[in-house]
C-alpha cells in the first residue's frame, strides 16, 4: 500500500486525503496514518511546489558541476558529499559512477555568482581534484513534469498540381 501512496502523492502532493483514500479503496485514516509514519520514518522528506522560473520576472542561472575528489582514508565519499550539500547554493549532490565522482546543482541569480561559488568555495576544498560546471541553457521536463509544451505547427499545407 505503501508504493501506491507514495506514487499517488510524487504526482500531486496536494491531493485530498479522502480522493486519496477513494482511489486506493482504503479509509482516509489509512491514508493519514501512513502518510504521517512515513514522514517519521523520513521516506517522505518534504513536499515541494514545481515552479516554471522562466515565466516570471526572477533571473535565476541552474548549473550541473562535475566534480571528482580524492577520497578522505577512513570516510570515503560521505563526509565530502556533506561538506558540499552544506553549501545554502547547492539543490543537490549526487555520487556518481564514471569519469567524475559527484554531480552538484545549483542555482545563482547570475552566471557570474554560479562562478564565484565555483571558485571561491567547491574548488578551493582539500579534497577537491577537479569541477566542470555547465550552465542550463533551458528546462523541457522537470521531476517528469513537462514545462513546456512544444508549439504546434500551425502553417497550412499547400501542394500544387501539374498538368502535363
Amino acid at each position: 500500500m505503501r508504493d501506491k501512496i507514495l506514487k499517488l502523492i510524487e504526482k500531486n502532493s496536494r491531493i485530498d486525503l479522502k480522493e486519496a483514500a477513494v482511489l486506493l479503496g482504503i479509509s482516509e485514516a489509512e491514508v493519514a496514518n501512513e502518510i504521517a509514519q512515513m514522514e517519521k520514518e523520513k521516506i517522505i522528506c518534504g513536499y515541494h511546489t514545481l515552479i516554471n522560473w522562466e515565466k516570471t520576472d526572477n533571473e535565476k542561472v541552474s548549473a550541473l558541476i562535475e566534480v571528482k575528489v580524492t577520497p578522505q582514508r577512513g570516510l570515503g565519499f560521505d563526509k565530502i558529499a556533506e561538506r558540499i550539500y552544506k553549501f545554502d547554493e547547492v539543490d543537490a549532490v549526487y555520487l556518481m559512477s564514471g569519469g567524475f565522482d559527484f554531480t552538484v546543482l545549483i542555482e545563482g541569480r547570475t552566471m557570474k555568482e554560479v562562478a564565484l561559488f565555483v571558485a571561491n568555495k567547491l574548488s578551493t576544498m582539500d579534497s577537491i581534484q577537479s569541477c566542470a560546471t555547465h550552465f542550463v541553457l533551458k528546462k523541457y521536463k522537470y521531476n517528469g513534469t513537462i514545462l513546456e509544451e512544444s508549439s504546434k505547427d500551425e502553417r497550412m499545407i499547400i501542394t500544387a498540381w501539374v498538368n502535363m
